[in-house]
């Protein structure tokens, strides 16, 4: 039931006009709903996995990011197609990566509900502040240097473009102890 209920939800935001929506938040909760339903489909097909890695595209992709899964406005999607082809190039904001989940260990929590046009800022500000503030995101070090997530190695772009853009991404969701 779960299952049919999934690929329902997949099916009405795949066929609907994503770009014909009134505001950009409401496209932005579009489409990251689709990746993180679509996420979730992929790794409970294959249930029990050890990791999403073990899910390939081909023989040498691991994980299924780059695998067509979804029709939309008739161009075929991958999970990397939403999340780089539309979400980071539409939206110049580095808290796409707080709204995606990888469903992986170093990547930000699945939010317990759909995102929403109407909430959507103050709900991706709080995505980004409990991940800063989690070991998973950041994890100061007895000598003073921080560990961080990858997603701020891998996205250095989108996170300031360099180490002192990152530290200031950091800083601006940073608790006070974190600071």
């Amino acid at each position: 039931a779960a299952s049919k209920a999934l690929d329902a939800y997949i099916d009405d935001l795949a066929v609907m006009d994503i770009a014909g929506l009134s505001s950009r938040d409401a496209q932005f909760a579009a489409w990251a709903n689709l990746y993180n339903a679509l996420t979730v489909k992929v790794v409970t097909e294959k249930y029990p996995v050890k990791s999403i890695r073990d899910i390939r595209s081909g023989p040498f992709s691991p994980g299924p990011w780059k695998r067509k899964l979804i029709t939309v406005n008739g161009a075929k999607m991958s999970l990397d197609d939403i999340e780089h082809g539309v979400l980071r190039k539409q939206w110049d904001d580095p808290r796409v990566h707080y709204a995606v989940n990888c469903a992986s260990f170093g990547c930000p929590n699945l939010q317990p509900r759909a995102w929403r046009a109407e909430t959507l800022d103050a709900d991706l500000d709080a995505a980004a502040r409990a991940f800063v503030n989690h070991p998973r995101g950041v994890m100061p070090a007895t000598d003073g240097r921080l560990r961080l997530s990858s997603i701020y190695n891998w996205f250095q772009e989108d996170f300031g473009g360099d180490e002192a853009g990152v530290l200031a991404h950091l800083e601006t969701y940073a608790e006070p102890a974190l600071k």
